[in-house]
Parts: C-alpha cells; structure tokens; sequence
C-alpha cells in the first residue's frame, strides 16, 4: 500500500520567478517542419495504399530501376508524414528530434527504416534531412520518432547580434507583471530603457556599452513576483518529464514502496535538502550523491530538477517519477501548473 505524510505545507498567490519563466522574446521562437517520407523493412505490417507503391515507385525511378506499380505488392513498406520543430539559432549539423506518422492503412512502423527525407518548412526551403530507425510511441504503433534523426541542413537568416532593441511577450496577459517587468528592468539598468506598450509587450532598448547577449542574459534572470504560475509538463505516452530548472520543493514527506522521500523545512540549524531512502541526499552544503559511481551536487534549495536527477540515479521507473510530482502538486509542496499530455 502506498501512503504518504505531510510535515509542511505553503500556499501564496505570488510566485518568485525570474523574467524568462514567464515570458518570450519576440523573434526568437521554433519553426515547424514537415515532409513526406517511406519507411521500409516493416515485417509485414506496411500498408498497400496505391500512393505508397507510386511513391515507391518514384524512388526506384530515381536509381534508375524502372518496374510498372502494378509489379510492387511489397508489404514491407509505409508512407508517413515527418514532422520536426527548428530550434532558434540551430546551426548546420545539428540534429533534431522527429515525428513519424503513418498516413496509409498500415498496422505498424515499428522498427521500420525512414529513407532519407526532406523537411521543409512554410516557405517550402529545406532545412533538414530525416533518415533513422524508427521507435513507436507506446499505445499507438502507427506513430513513433527518431531521437535525433534529422541533421540540419539550412539555417534561417537571424542574428541578434546587431539589434538595438528586444521585445519581450508575457506567456499570460497582465498588465500588472507587464508593468513589473518594465520597472525591474529600469531599476536595474538605473534608467529607463523598458517601456510596456500594452498588457503583454514590452520593449526594451539595449544600451551601446554591453553586448546584445549579455543584456539578454542579464533581464531573463531578474526575479520577480508574478501571478503566472511555473509549469511542469509530463508526456505520459512518451514517457517525458519537461520542467524548468528552478522550481523548488517546500518541506513534505512521501513514503512509497519502493522508496521514501523527505523534504526538510528549514529552520535555523537545518539545511533544506532532499533526502530519499537512506543513500540518496541533495542540499544546501554541496552533499554529495553517490550511487554506482553516479555523483550529483547542489548547492541551492532543493527542485524538481534535483529530484527527477536523483531519482533517475536510483533508476526509478518513470511512471514513480511522475506519480511522485503529481502528488507533491496535490500536497502544494511545489507551485506549479501541471500540464499532462498523453
């Protein structure tokens, strides 16, 4: 049976976050990719759609082998869809993560083999090329992805080098933090360079003295108080965990079959850590985690990051992993938004 106490709870309206939680910086965003593609070496599981076989044919073509589409009955093949996202600033040589999905009748793409293909993006350029084994997502064998599958071939045309002035976009609409960000911004420059043009955006011009990434590094990491909450978001189909790197956890106490995890409250002689089961601490002083040779540090109060590190170490399945967050936002241990896909 699994069961769980609770030492300390703490509930606020505000959350301490630093500007970059809660915002975007206009131009600066991922783009879509898509493009169509076979996969081949399917044990029988392909589809016999006459799109598929002419697209077969097609490429056979290309090596100069020359069969009728009457002459193909392979079962072995699929057509799919690659789909891809193109981080800001992916430079050639990069790799990406891909999607596939199945686009005829066939039962499965498991295992099968994406032939080289192009991804595009809106404007109808290259920017990638696919190719890779493909693994099928748990539940549905028609869709799956290649981890690192396409390399990047073109790089869209955008530096920040020469720019005078940035745009920030509140994830949530508030002309409160708007106003916020623009006075923390001006006070920590001692002038007025932020200017909130409406309850979302807010300008910001950058000074000649420092450069474009530097003034950029320096605004994402000045705290605030906001009422946009941190978000956490768990793939359960794909079995991933995305979370940001500063989300404390308050004082709780969780015990589970397989494992109990303690989070102190601080006081005066205390030292906020995580403790779970006996061997496995993560705190204020450095502590040192130490399980077959794998070592951890921190030297901040504890996080989601810092659990999800010393959990995989304790090789915790994942569904542990994301029962385990999913209960701490229940107990209000962690501020957060929970965002399950999947």
């Amino acid at each position: 049976m699994r069961y769980l106490f609770v030492l300390f709870l703490f509930i606020t309206s505000l959350y301490s976050q630093i500007i970059k939680d809660v915002t975007n910086i206009v131009g600066i965003r991922t783009n879509q990719l898509v493009g169509y593609g076979l996969v081949v070496g399917l044990s029988g599981s392909g589809d016999k759609s006459q799109f598929t076989m002419q697209s077969l044919k097609n490429l056979l073509s290309n090596a100069l082998i020359k069969t009728p589409t009457t002459a193909i009955k392979s079962k072995n093949i699929a057509a799919v869809m690659v789909t891809a996202e193109l981080p800001p600033f992916a430079r050639q040589g990069d790799k990406i993560t891909i999607s596939v999905s199945a686009i005829g009748d066939s039962k499965s793409i498991d295992h099968g083999q994406l032939i080289l293909t192009q991804l595009k993006g809106v404007d109808g350029k290259i920017y990638a090329l696919a190719q890779g084994r493909v693994t099928a997502t748990d539940g549905n064998p028609t869709t799956g992805f290649i981890s690192e599958g396409a390399s990047i071939e073109n790089e869209l045309d955008f530096s920040l080098a020469h720019e005078k002035e940035l745009t920030f976009s509140l994830i949530k609409s508030s002309a409160k933090d708007a106003f916020l960000i623009e006075t923390k911004i001006n006070k920590r420059f001692g002038k007025k360079l932020a200017s909130a043009v409406d309850t979302r955006t807010i300008h910001v011009k950058k000074p000649d003295d420092i450069s474009t990434v530097n003034f950029l590094s320096i605004i994402q990491n000045i705290k605030i108080h906001t009422d946009i909450k941190k978000k956490i978001i768990i793939d359960r189909r794909r079995e991933t965990i995305i979370a940001g790197g500063n989300i404390t956890i308050g004082p709780v106490t969780l015990a589970r079959d397989s494992f109990t995890l303690r989070i102190k409250q601080t006081g005066i002689n205390d030292t906020p850590g995580v403790d779970i089961g006996d061997d496995v601490k993560i705190g204020n002083n450095a502590t040192e985690v130490n399980i077959n040779n794998a070592l951890i540090n921190s030297k901040n109060e504890p996080t989601v990051s810092d659990l999800m590190r010393a959990m995989k170490i304790m090789k915790l399945p994942i569904e542990d992993i994301i029962e385990s967050i999913e209960m701490l936002k229940d107990l209000n241990a962690i501020d957060v938004e929970l965002e399950i896909r999947g």
